[in-house]
């Protein structure tokens, strides 16, 4: 009896092995991300790139009252994604209670600052807007820096949302962003803490491009300031990104056209993007969210990542959005 034991343990333990080997085989046989990258309703993506890491930093796609956390994905290759639960949440931000949207995030004296916006406030006297959080690792747990809202008013009719940070190339760092069809920028301080004037004396300058809606994201490539933003209607087919190119940071700024836009044989509605430039391989990808064609609820939402190119002149060429994704690119 105990022999027939000792054998069927040790068939028990090879079977196992054999399962373990063929999972880890399978696993590093993926040779593409696929879309999405991630499972769940995750939109406005923010990716980033700290170290040897891709990041990834969505909004929680549900009913703005269930919309009070944060997550965030890193990765090594584009590949196989490691969710980081909760980063931030209304627990931490006392002033937001639902609505936490888009994430933006920079890192800076060996700090990472999460901008966010909350509440989805539509008038001035509520409580809400932009706000910033700060932690010493990019998965969190971060901590509320101020307080309150950074931004909590509608300046130049643009809603206090859909927050990004961009550092130019002399090392100041501007925060652009804007819902209603209205685009902000303004210079931040040193600190993050509030903002510092103009020459002209004035804090916020409006650099609204044609057909802008929201979700704004800027970066530079030779020499070159690349804008970009979402058009049409969140929950609408005509949801798309769309782009321009300026000699600084205020433009101005003269909408060229589309680059990402739905296709009615993958997925609908696909918008609010980031981008990430892998130095190594010289490679830009664009995340952004869809989707699916199953779907009616406007919150069921996908965050995928495609490749962007550029022609000869720098000019973006029309992303295809797949459901294969991208192949591994290590940093």
């Amino acid at each position: 009896m105990k022999l027939y034991l000792s054998i069927l343990a040790s068939a028990v333990l090879l079977s196992a092995c054999s399962v373990q080997k063929t999972a880890v085989k399978e696993a590093s046989s993926k040779k593409m991300s696929g879309n999405p990258i991630f499972p769940g309703w995750y939109a406005d993506p923010e990716a980033a790139i700290f170290g040897n890491e891709y990041w990834v930093y969505p909004t929680f796609s549900d009913k703005y009252e269930k919309q009070t956390h944060l997550d965030a994905f890193s990765s090594k290759d584009l590949i196989t994604w490691t969710k980081h639960p909760s980063v931030v949440d209304t627990s931490e931000i006392k002033w937001a209670h639902k609505a936490m949207w888009a994430p933006a995030i920079v890192e800076k004296d060996k700090k990472y600052y999460l901008f966010f916006g909350a509440n989805d406030v539509q008038k001035d006297s509520e409580i809400g807007g932009i706000g910033v959080a700060v932690s010493n690792k990019p998965g969190g747990p971060f901590k509320d820096l101020l307080g309150k809202p950074l931004v909590n008013k509608n300046v130049n009719g643009a809603q206090p949302i859909d927050q990004f940070v961009f550092k130019d190339k002399d090392g100041q760092y501007y925060l652009i962003y804007g819902g209603w069809g209205h685009c902000n920028i303004a210079k931040l301080k040193n600190d993050f803490t509030g903002f510092l004037p103009f020459d002209d004396g004035v804090t916020f300058k409006e650099i609204t491009p044609d057909k802008y809606t929201e979700g704004p994201y800027m970066f530079m490539k030779n020499g070159k300031y690349y804008f970009m933003w979402s058009e049409g209607g969140w929950t609408g087919p005509d949801y798309s990104v769309a782009y321009a190119i300026g000699d600084s940071p205020f433009g101005p700024f003269k909408r060229i056209g589309k680059i990402l836009q739905q296709d009615a044989s993958i997925a609908r509605g696909a918008g609010h993007h980031s981008v990430m430039h892998n130095e190594k391989s010289d490679k830009y990808y664009i995340v952004y969210h869809r989707r699916p064609l199953t779907e009616t609820d406007g919150n069921h939402r996908e965050t995928c990542i495609d490749e962007m190119k550029f022609d000869a002149n720098g000019l973006i060429l029309p992303v295809k959005i797949t459901k294969e994704g991208v192949a591994a690119d290590k940093l």
